[in-house]
């Protein structure tokens, strides 16, 4: 069971770390590790499992977070609809974006950052993304709005990038042009 002391925390060279490529098919330890992320996640939104474990809810984990430099996310969440987005991804890449920017009006979060950091994160407000599930089926995935930013936090961490990297420091609540918000 993934609890918050295997959470890879800012600061650790991992998280900032391109991550390599999964060999597909995935061989069964990749299969299991994006498992247990996806369970983290259903762990942490279940309040009776995170309060016995003192696990922070989260929606996506990204593999670098709990130490391994793999291409693997797992996300599992509901967007503003109550249409629910659970999988465990290996290798996902943005394809194509809109021009259109989009930001979480609250600001966004991660579990490997213990502290509050404040500021608008730009993000497309439409992608489009194509990975391999984890039964090993291609799947392509039309996202906008919450799903589309989440999407693109969890990407991120493949690339080394941490959301407040995108925050602009001379202007932190700068909207960006042609942007709406998201509420969350």
């Amino acid at each position: 069971m993934i609890t918050m002391k295997d959470i890879i925390r800012e600061g650790n060279p991992i998280l900032n770390t391109v991550a390599k490529e999964v060999p597909l098919p995935p061989v069964e330890e990749d299969k299991k590790t994006l498992q247990d992320m996806m369970q983290y996640l259903k762990d942490s939104q279940d309040d009776e499992i995170a309060n016995k474990y003192d696990l922070r809810p989260g929606v996506g984990l990204a593999a670098p977070q709990i130490g391994i430099s793999k291409r693997m996310v797992a996300l599992h969440f509901e967007d503003l609809d109550d249409n629910l987005y659970s999988y465990g991804l290996f290798n996902p890449k943005i394809i194509s974006h809109s021009v259109e920017k989009t930001f979480l009006s609250t600001g966004e979060g991660c579990l490997s950052v213990d502290r509050e950091v404040p500021g608008i994160v730009p993000r497309y407000a439409r992608i489009t993304v194509k990975a391999t599930d984890l039964d090993g089926n291609a799947v392509k995935l039309r996202l906008k709005d919450f799903a589309a930013i989440v999407f693109q936090h969890e990407i991120d961490h493949l690339n080394g990038i941490m959301f407040y990297d995108h925050i602009n420091p001379d202007n932190p609540f700068e909207e960006p042009e042609n942007a709406s918000a998201v509420d969350r």
